[in-house]
């Protein structure tokens, strides 16, 4: 069952299908969240969800993401831009503005996985540390082993304005739902926003562990190949979206007292 915020009033006109506005809610309180853990870069990164097709009128493949130059807590689920997979918009918000970027990157995933409902792409500090190393993420925690065989990584060619490079992502990305983009940030795909949020989460966590090991000097301890591999199959077993929707419903009270973001 896939656990979600509850629903506010509907917009206004009833503009959306049901299933739309849920998302809408959805992906607001997601944008909420992800302000309140601090993984925001001002106003240039993104998050997007899919549009349920059955309900989008056809075969369409849209998806919302945020408006260009709004700042994650502002987001509320009339706001977000419906674009299709050509960049074009399908139905503004506060802005019909798109990141450029930002549509390449996400539509890129879009297009490639349809398992794909909600992608997150963000710079933060520990982020972008471990982007720049050469070893990438390491199996030093437990945080960092539910990755552990599950994470991809594509090189840097510069701010992504070029459509060509969606084929290059998608490659390297693969059938993983996280990957690191060299000297950039993270990036995952989740099958719902719960599980978006609980990879982007844990994989921030494990970035951060990583850097502060690092800065200590010490010697790092690595727990032998084979638990690894058990601690990896333990976080990606079959409860794992049941876990997701449990950490979501618990997380979605951090940002309760917030101005509303369901309208």
């Amino acid at each position: 069952m896939n656990v979600t915020v509850p629903l506010a009033q509907r917009a206004p006109g009833d503009a959306y299908s049901e299933a739309e506005w849920q998302v809408r809610c959805d992906l607001a309180a997601l944008y909420r969240l992800v302000a309140h853990h601090r993984m925001t870069d001002l106003i240039y990164t993104h998050i997007s969800a899919r549009v349920p097709s059955e309900n989008d009128g056809g075969p369409e493949h849209h998806f919302l993401i945020n408006p260009y130059g709004v700042l994650f807590h502002e987001i509320t689920a009339s706001s977000l831009v419906k674009v299709d997979l050509e960049g074009n918009v399908v139905s503004p918000g506060t802005s019909s503005r798109v990141n450029a970027a930002g549509f390449t990157i996400h539509s890129a995933i879009h297009m490639a996985r349809h398992d794909a409902a909600c992608v997150i792409h963000t710079h933060t500090e520990a982020g972008i540390a471990v982007s720049a190393q050469e070893h990438g993420l390491l199996p030093i925690s437990q945080h960092a082993l539910k990755f552990y065989g599950h994470l991809a990584y594509h090189d840097y060619e510069g701010i992504a304005l070029d459509l060509d490079e969606r084929d290059r992502l998608v490659r390297d990305l693969g059938q993983h739902k996280a990957m690191i983009l060299r000297n950039h940030g993270l990036l995952v795909a989740g099958r719902s926003i719960a599980e978006a949020f609980n990879l982007i989460y844990y994989l921030e966590r494990a970035c951060q562990a990583q850097i502060s090991a690092l800065a200590g000097g010490a010697k790092l301890v690595l727990p032998p190949e084979e638990v690894r591999l058990r601690t990896a199959a333990q976080f990606n077993g079959g409860a794992s979206l049941e876990h997701c929707d449990m950490a979501w419903e618990a997380a979605s009270r951090l940002i309760a007292g917030t101005p509303d973001w369901r309208v």
